[in-house]
């Protein structure tokens, strides 16, 4: 199965693709932490309202929807079809976005050399065998134009939520028959340091990489005047701690993740997040778990 046909699959109506993207459940939720991933993207492209930005694996435009207010121009890709007539329809209204099916792991014939400055790719690479991640890359240095700046992240094979969501899905594996193993979709993982590699012999510049997390994020840049890149480097250190996963949101994903193995129950979860009510944490999981699983207090 090719990649377009797993993806379709998993988004024939609209609901189906929220569901696909990130687990939400209806379209308020995803609203939700689609407002909070487009602040954490903002932050790590340093973005500009004179920005013209590439989503890579756009999805329903969950991310999309957010940010293409703050820029000139915002282009969502992505593979699917389904996915893209999703995205359409989500964000109906605005005028300054435009859509790309992809068919291949190429931006050839679609994006000219140096047509954006800014690109990013989020819960995508985590979905790809390693040549197309890196075949992706290397479109992606030829898509930005000098001084243009990428976001990307993808499993963190070092951490250890990051491991026991590895061993998740070895699990999930080891019990199928052999034909049916190893899907275009599945998740996969990197460690931190081979994903920097990939970025690197891509052509680009690591500005930052933050791996503290389930997540190994990284934000990287190509042909840096000196001036630019003293720049964007202060741009990283001051906004590090709001494009970084934290310890907390990593606490918080794997208390989910307990919840979906049937380790603990939804009151416990509730009353984890109590705990850290005060929080940004608190107040990106609390909607997301309520809407997925229920309130569930007291049960």
């Amino acid at each position: 199965m090719s990649y377009q046909d797993f993806w379709d699959r998993q988004s024939e109506t609209v609901e189906a693709a929220i569901r696909a993207v990130d687990g939400s459940s209806d379209e308020l939720t995803v609203q939700h932490t689609g407002i909070w991933t487009a602040n954490q993207v903002a932050h790590a492209l340093d973005l500009q309202a004179t920005d013209r930005v590439l989503e890579l694996g756009c999805g329903v435009g969950r991310i999309g929807k957010e940010l293409a207010p703050r820029c000139e121009q915002w282009v969502g890709s992505d593979i699917s079809p389904n996915m893209l007539k999703a995205a359409a329809q989500r964000l109906d209204g605005l005028t300054n976005i435009d859509f790309k099916q992809l068919e291949r792991s190429s931006f050839d014939g679609v994006f000219a050399d140096d047509s954006f400055d800014k690109a990013y790719s989020v819960a995508v690479f985590c979905h790809m065998d390693k040549e197309d991640l890196y075949l992706y890359l290397r479109e992606l240095h030829r898509i930005i134009r000098p001084a243009g700046v990428i976001y990307i992240e993808t499993w963190n094979l070092a951490h250890p939520v990051g491991w026991r969501r590895w061993e998740l899905e070895v699990g999930n594996w080891s019990q199928l028959a052999a034909g049916d193993r190893k899907d275009a979709g599945r998740n996969q993982f990197c460690h931190p340091a081979e994903f920097a590699l990939y970025v690197e012999r891509a052509g680009f510049e690591l500005l930052a990489q933050h791996s503290n997390s389930p997540w190994t994020q990284i934000v990287a840049a190509k042909g840096l005047s000196d001036e630019r890149r003293e720049d964007l480097q202060s741009h990283m250190d001051r906004h590090a701690d709001a494009i970084a996963y934290s310890e907390t949101f990593s606490s918080c994903f794997e208390k989910a993740m307990d919840l979906h193995n049937g380790e603990i129950d939804i009151a416990e979860l509730h009353a984890f997040l109590d705990s850290i009510a005060d929080t940004e944490e608190a107040a990106l999981f609390r909607p997301y778990i309520e809407a997925s699983w229920g309130e569930g207090r007291g049960k």
